[in-house]
């Protein structure tokens, strides 16, 4: 099993929770986040005043799957959340040594 972590832009949260869902991802984790990369923020004027936005607003989403469904997941990801612009995001995979479903106690990939 692996956890895939993926921090994107957020208009583009439904778009992808759909593409996962599409293809039997069914339970995510969405969280309201700040940072930047590479971009390093950006400048706004506010009332003639300039001002710098270091940490600019993404959405991290959280999803467990299976190892067969990884590939597929990622790709969903990627197409859905492209934009070709600085700033799409990035995605994380790591491993899930176990899962346990607390209202049936099942374990490993019944769980998911």
């Amino acid at each position: 099993m692996k956890m895939i972590t993926a921090i994107i832009k957020p208009f583009k949260l439904d778009d992808v929770r759909e593409a996962l869902s599409e293809i039997g991802v069914h339970g995510l984790t969405v969280t309201e986040v700040k940072g930047f990369g590479r971009q390093k923020g950006h400048t706004e004027l506010y009332r003639g005043a300039e001002y710098v936005v270091d940490f600019l607003p993404k959405v991290k989403i959280e999803t467990a799957v299976s190892e067969e469904a990884l590939e597929q997941a990622i790709e969903a990801i990627i197409n859905t959340a492209n934009t070709g612009k600085i700033g799409d995001g990035k995605i994380f995979i790591t491993n899930i040594e176990q899962t346990v479903r607390i209202r049936t106690g099942e374990t490993g990939k019944e769980a998911l």
